[in-house]
């Protein structure tokens, strides 16, 4: 048994423990200093994923390779940002306890069980462990109604989902005798038992990544929950989820791709069309993300529908380039803060382009870059995706795909237009270091992302390749 193929997670899972005991024995408030413990017990991990040797352990259940450490290490850099971005917000609105780094710590832990996956359990076991983590985490703001309702609605709903997955686990297993990835790529006929159960395996998945119809949660809970959180959940579960579905799609399902091609076409088609038209008439900056994240798991699953290592890698640079976009919108948005008290509005922001043009500019990058106009990054990632669909003749999802992006431009530019056109209000109070590195960093990747793009598609062709042997 190698079971050296999972020290990244060994580790961290013994310094969530040691920083939770720490946290336990210390008498003073401890939030900060925890905090800043995670996010170095996240880049320990991230080095040591990138270098540890490929292989499989505990008997094929995990797996290292190109895509696992490429899925692990986004993780670790979205889950270091979501606690960056909880600093000084969480003092501010009095959540200020360690445990909440150390959510954020055991969720990210489970995460990357999901990505490393060689069995059905094993991916059971991962998207559980990253599920109980941010249910407390969605109702982390215990004296806030909306968090509670959040937390609740993430939790009923969470198990709903779970349950879904796990009878599709069961009736896979029931049909074709094993849960190894490896075992059932072999298998050459599927009867109409593993199809159905194949279904309810991607109506789980489909939840974990709120792509429709399993999107109802995702609205409400991204309004309710504390907005460190709702950033949190818009990064490293996405990565986690897609990237899992990809896995699972592909190494055991790949053979299968006519039975299940049309089926994630359907999703992807319907979150996108969803995100176009929902997102209109929102007025809470939340709920609007909310809705625009749904829309970009549909652009991402355009790449899984085509079921090739060209749509994987699109997928991949797009999870990477979305990450970054949504850390950035969200240090934005937890920057609205006016004479001490959070806003949420899209009318809050009136007039910001005169009272702030630095967070102004920035909130123009990533909304810009969000509804993919060149030459920002969301740009090019749906440029991979689209391509990767028409070269397997699914144009006509590509064209749909564009024209749901084109839609989806008057949402992000009726934004624009209330920070830049309307009255203004009064400035908003100065934002902490963090939330500046945080904007300012993703906003000059979002930006210039275009010059250096050769690195992040030569990591992701290379994770795509694994998928395909």
């Amino acid at each position: 048994m190698n079971w050296t193929i999972a020290i990244p997670e060994i580790v961290l899972a013994c310094c969530g423990m040691a920083i939770l005991v720490f946290g336990v024995l210390q008498k003073q408030d401890s939030f900060r200093l925890c905090s800043m413990l995670v996010i170095a017990a996240l880049g320990l991990t991230g080095v040591l994923v990138l270098a540890e040797t490929m292989g499989s352990g505990y008997q094929g259940m995990i797996v290292s390779d190109s895509f696992s450490k490429f899925s692990r290490v986004t993780i670790v850099i979205a889950s270091a940002l979501g606690v960056m971005l909880s600093l000084d917000y969480n003092e501010h609105e009095d959540l200020r306890r360690f445990e909440y780094p150390v959510l954020v710590l055991f969720a990210a832990i489970g995460m990357m069980i999901m990505v490393s996956a060689s069995n059905l359990m094993t991916l059971y076991l991962g998207v559980e462990l990253q599920s109980l983590s941010i249910y407390v985490l969605a109702a982390f703001a215990r004296n806030d109604v909306r968090s509670s309702e959040a937390g609740l609605k993430y939790f009923v709903l969470g198990a709903l989902a779970s349950g879904l997955l796990l009878y599709g686990i069961s009736l896979v297993y029931g049909f074709s005798g094993t849960t190894s990835f490896a075992s059932l790529a072999t298998i050459q006929h599927a009867s109409m038992g593993l199809v159905v159960g194949l279904v309810f395996v991607v109506s789980g998945l489909a939840f974990k990544s709120s792509a429709v119809p399993f999107h109802m949660w995702t609205p409400d809970v991204y309004e309710g929950a504390p907005t460190p959180v709702t950033a949190f959940m818009a990064t490293a579960p996405k990565v986690a989820a897609l990237a899992l579905f990809a896995r699972v799609m592909i190494t055991p399902f790949g053979h299968l791709l006519a039975e299940w091609q049309q089926l994630i076409v359907l999703i992807a088609i319907g979150s996108m069309l969803l995100s176009a038209f929902a997102a209109i008439g929102q007025s809470n900056i939340k709920r609007l993300i909310a809705y625009s994240s749904i829309g970009h798991v549909g652009y991402m699953l355009v790449g899984l529908a085509a079921g090739t290592a060209t749509g994987i890698r699109g997928v991949l640079i797009y999870l990477v380039t979305y990450v970054i976009m949504s850390a950035g919108i969200f240090a934005c948005v937890i920057a609205m803060r006016r004479s001490g008290r959070s806003l949420e509005k899209i009318s809050d922001l009136a007039g910001l382009g005169k009272t702030d043009p630095a967070l102004a500019l920035a909130f123009i990058v990533f909304l810009f870059s969000m509804a993919g106009i060149p030459p920002f990054s969301g740009f090019w990632a749906k440029y991979f995706v689209f391509v990767a669909a028409v070269d397997q003749g699914l144009w006509w999802l590509a064209v749909l795909g564009m024209a749901s992006s084109a839609i989806s431009a008057y949402y992000y530019i009726r934004v624009i237009k209330v920070m830049y056109f309307d009255a203004a209000e009064p400035a908003f109070d100065v934002r902490p270091a963090s939330l500046s590195i945080v904007a300012g960093g993703g906003a000059l990747f979002t930006t210039f992302f275009f010059l250096f793009p050769a690195p992040l598609v030569a990591a992701a062709e290379a994770a795509a390749k694994v998928l395909f042997g």
